[in-house]
């Protein structure tokens, strides 16, 4: 293949992607399922053509594609996930100095129809959580409240804010990894896989996820580690649960690594971030229905699940009815046992085996969910291309097939399409685990 050709074919694919990218953000429903998936496909397909194609690529031009990829949906309306009204909902309430703790949006309609407005009523109309407390943490509520401000009650407004708030988050991610690959002699190309990544572009730029600056910060705690700034690396491992309180889990992790059990800098540098984060659901008992609504959520909803189908059936078959609310608790205490487990014996000695540890704990925390929304894997993501496992991203991949309960009026999920991601992500995952002489990057010395 001479060399001329070698670029054209590269700059034929990154026009492809660029293309498909645009068509599916703007054109393309979630209900439209085998339009998606072979948009999605192909995409992934052209992530994995450019990486494969150029063997020694420059981050700038990576950073260049991504980035254009990215403006190019700047005005597109999320077509994938209806969840950005509630976003903009809250922001509004903030702005009239209202507690969207307080009061369900339905509650807040009726007790206060003096201050709804034709915007507000569009909003409610949109949503898809109307009798719910927010569960939305404080500092997701500074970025609603931003959005609302700067939104001017324009719909079309409030989704750009959110969007280039991401997007500058993004852009944090994209050199964050850039640093620590660096650090880590770990191959720059990697940058390709997450950064053309459709399931990445399309659920944090495309559908205004905020699992992108959940990974922010822990890339931001690493990078800080690196540098021996222990107060730093605590308080943004305490920003990223106080996007979203998943890291949470990952504080066993820090008991069992050595180099942070014993730091009390690293720890006053948690504490004061989560307090700051969470301290303002102090104010009217917010706190209350804050955590209501995520035990209605882990009690109620079902999605995409794995493990957790598999008991429930049992569960039919034994007593005659859903168990969930019976289910649910056992399988989060597995999920803690197995989190106190892996720390323990892993006991991490330098920074890549720590990262090694976070995988194998998002991991094994997503595979027992009931509800695991494609979004979810984003952080994992990232943080598994410190290491050589591929699981996950395989399944960047096949997490398109749940979007076939959409496809459906009735959002029922197809047996047989969970089947296939999940038979992609069991093969992944023994391709991972399983071998008996897996390649792997983790030193043996001390980082």
């Amino acid at each position: 293949m001479s060399r001329e050709f070698h670029k054209f074919l590269i700059a034929a694919v990154c026009l492809l992607m660029g293309a498909g990218f645009f068509i599916m953000a703007y054109f393309v429903p979630r209900e439209e399922f085998w339009l998606t998936l072979a948009l999605f496909s192909m995409l992934f397909a052209g992530m994995l053509a450019v990486c494969f194609l150029d063997k020694a690529p420059k981050w700038g031009w990576i950073f260049i594609l991504g980035l254009f990829i990215r403006l190019s949906l700047s005005v597109a309306v999320p077509k994938w996930s209806d969840d950005y009204p509630r976003f903009l909902w809250d922001g509004e309430l903030l702005k009239m100095n209202e507690n969207p703790y307080s009061e369900t949006p339905a509650q807040w309609l009726k007790d206060h129809p003096e201050m709804a407005n034709p915007y507000l009523g569009n909003l409610y109309q949109l949503m898809n959580s109307p009798f719910y407390f927010s569960v939305y943490p404080p500092v997701n509520q500074g970025i609603f409240f931003t959005a609302a401000r700067l939104g001017d009650f324009s719909l079309q407004q409030g989704i750009l804010v959110l969007r280039v708030i991401l997007i500058l988050g993004e852009i944090g991610v994209f050199f964050l990894l850039l640093k620590l690959f660096g650090h880590f002699q770990i191959p720059g190309k990697r940058l390709i896989l997450y950064w053309l990544n459709p399931l990445v572009i399309m659920e944090i730029t495309g559908n205004l996820h905020f699992e992108g600056l959940v990974l922010l910060f822990l890339l931001g705690s690493l990078y800080a580690f690196s540098k021996d700034k222990n107060l730093l690396s605590g308080g943004f491992w305490g920003l990223s649960v106080g996007i979203k309180l998943l890291p949470l889990m990952l504080m066993p992790t820090f008991f069992a690594f050595i180099k942070t059990r014993r730091r009390i800098a690293f720890w006053t540098g948690s504490t004061i971030a989560v307090i700051l984060s969470f301290g303002w659901l102090l104010i009217d008992y917010s706190w209350v229905h804050f955590f209501q609504s995520l035990k209605l959520y882990q009690g109620k909803f079902e999605f995409n699940a794995s493990v957790y189908y598999l008991l429930r059936e049992v569960g039919f078959w034994v007593k005659g009815y859903n168990t969930i609310g019976e289910t649910t608790p056992i399988l989060s205490g597995i999920t803690l046992v197995g989190i106190l487990y892996f720390s323990w014996k892993r006991k991490p000695q330098n920074l890549l085996q720590l990262i090694d540890l976070w995988v194998i704990i998002y991991l094994f925390y997503l595979i027992l969910q009931p509800v695991v929304h494609p979004w979810y894997l984003i952080p994992a993501y990232g943080l598994s291309l410190f290491t050589d496992k591929k699981a996950f991203l395989i399944w960047t991949f096949a997490v398109i097939f749940s979007y076939q309960a959409y496809s459906d009026p009735d959002y029922q999920e197809n047996p047989v399409f969970l089947f296939i991601e999940y038979i992609f992500l069991i093969s992944a995952v023994y391709w991972d685990y399983s071998s008996k002489a897996p390649k792997s990057i983790l030193p043996t010395h001390e980082l």
